[in-house]
C-alpha cells in the first residue's frame, strides 16, 4: 500500500503554476480544495491541475457558508450538492469530501439527509466522503456513531482535531470507542488539534507531543484497516490552516509560525511515520 500525501489549498492565494514545484518537493501528489463557483475558474483550475500533472481532491459544502446557513433545508442542501458533485466530475476530482449538513437537525432528519446525499454520490458515480467538521452534521463522535448504526455505509474523511476540540480531551480512553466510524474512515485530513483548539501553534512543540502521538495513532489505525482492506493506496490531507485556526499574537497580528512550513513538516512527519509502518507490516 502506498501513501498519496494532498496539500490543502485553504490558505493558499497563489495560483498551482506558482506553487507546484515547490509541493512536488515535499512529495505532495495532488491539492485538495473548494470546487470553483463559476464555468470561468472550473475551466482555469482543470487546466493548471493538467499542467501541472496534480490530482485533484474536491471540497463540497453543501450549506450556503463554511458555517451552514441555519435557515437552509436539507432540501437546499442536497441540491447544492448535487450541482456540485457535476462540477467536480467535470474537474477530474479523485474522489469528494464533503461538508454535509447542519449540527441542529434533529436525528431522523440527519438520517434521511445522509441517506439523500448517499443516493446522489452513487447516482452520480463518484465516492463521496462526508467530513467530521464542527457545525455541520458531523461536529461530534456521538451522533456520527449513532448515524453509522442507521446508515452503515457511508463514507468518512476523519479529521478528528474538531472531535478534540468538541469533547475537550484527547479521545483515548476505554469509552471513546470510535471503532465503528474508523472502520468507514475513507480518507485523512492530517490537522493536530488539543483540548482547546482545533489546531496546534505546531504539531512539533513539546508541548504537544501527545496530541501529536494521539493523532498519530488514530490515523495509523486507519492504515491498518485499510491495508487489511486490501487497499492500493491510502489518502492524507495536511490541513493547517488560517481563519482563525493560526495563531496570531496579540496586538501585533503576527502568525506564530509560517503556514506553509507547517503543512510542510506534516508532510513530511507523516510520510516517514507511514514508512516505520508499512516497513513493520511488511518485515
Amino acid at each position: 500500500m502506498q501513501l498519496a500525501l494532498y496539500r490543502t489549498l485553504w490558505g493558499v492565494t497563489s495560483c498551482l503554476d506558482d506553487i507546484a514545484s515547490q509541493l512536488k518537493a515535499v512529495g505532495f501528489t495532488g491539492v485538495e480544495g473548494r470546487i470553483p463557483l463559476t464555468s470561468e475558474a472550473i475551466s482555469r483550475f482543470k487546466q493548471e491541475l493538467t499542467r501541472n500533472e496534480l490530482d485533484y481532491i474536491a471540497i463540497l459544502f453543501t450549506g450556503g457558508n463554511v458555517i451552514p446557513d441555519q435557515s437552509e433545508s436539507p432540501q437546499q442542501h442536497l441540491e447544492r450538492m448535487a450541482r456540485q458533485i457535476e462540477s467536480a466530475q467535470t474537474l477530474g476530482a479523485k474522489f469528494i469530501n464533503v461538508l454535509a449538513g447542519n449540527d441542529r437537525w434533529p436525528m431522523s432528519q440527519q438520517v434521511d439527509f445522509f441517506g439523500q446525499a448517499q443516493e446522489l454520490s452513487e447516482k452520480a458515480g463518484i465516492i463521496c466522503s462526508f467530513e467530521t467538521h464542527r457545525g455541520t452534521s458531523l461536529y461530534s463522535p456521538w451522533p456520527t456513531l449513532e448515524l453509522i448504526d442507521q446508515l452503515p455505509n457511508l463514507n468518512f474523511t476523519m479529521d478528528i482535531s474538531h472531535w478534540v476540540l468538541v469533547c475537550e480531551r484527547l479521545l483515548n480512553q476505554p469509552e471513546d470507542d470510535l471503532s465503528s466510524f474508523l472502520d468507514r474512515v475513507y480518507h485523512i485530513q492530517a490537522r493536530v488539534g488539543y483540548d482547546q483548539g482545533a489546531q496546534t501553534p505546531h504539531p512539533a512543540a513539546p508541548e504537544f507531543k501527545t496530541a501529536l502521538k494521539f493523532h498519530q495513532s488514530t490515523w495509523q489505525s486507519i492504515w491498518q484497516r485499510h491495508q487489511a482492506e486490501g487497499r492500493n493506496i491510502t489518502t492524507m490531507t495536511t490541513e493547517f490552516g488560517p481563519d482563525g485556526y493560526l495563531h496570531h499574537l496579540p496586538f501585533t497580528n503576527v502568525p506564530v509560525a509560517d503556514l506553509w512550513s507547517l503543512n510542510d513538516w506534516m508532510a513530511l512527519e507523516e510520510r516517514s511515520h507511514f514508512n516505520r509502518f508499512i516497513n513493520t507490516v511488511d518485515g
